[in-house]
């Protein structure tokens, strides 16, 4: 069995007022999703790599990962609403 929820990267950095400030609203959007969606943090400190990898060049950044292959991303710090915005088409199409 393969899990079909989205990957939603959450790419921050101790030092980022704005990504600290996002944290609690990410935390709660893995909650209120969690059948359809699977959210990781990354500290863009220890894993410049994977920043690289998905051309993150500040924090805080989302990226939305279906498959394998990026298909949205929000730079910045970023309101529940919009966040929602982005997510929601690709959601829809989740079988949770």
């Amino acid at each position: 069995m393969t899990d079909e929820r989205l990957l939603l990267v959450f790419f921050w950095h101790e030092r980022s007022g704005p990504a600290r400030r996002m944290d609690s609203l990410i935390a709660h959007i893995a909650r209120k999703e969690r059948q359809r969606l699977r959210v990781t943090r990354v500290d863009m400190e220890q894993r410049a790599d994977l920043a690289r990898r998905y051309g993150v060049e500040t924090a805080p950044a989302l990226v939305l990962v279906r498959n394998r292959h990026v298909v949205a991303r929000m730079e910045g710090r970023a309101s529940a609403p919009r966040i929602e915005e982005m997510l929601e088409p690709f959601l829809a199409t989740v079988v949770a």
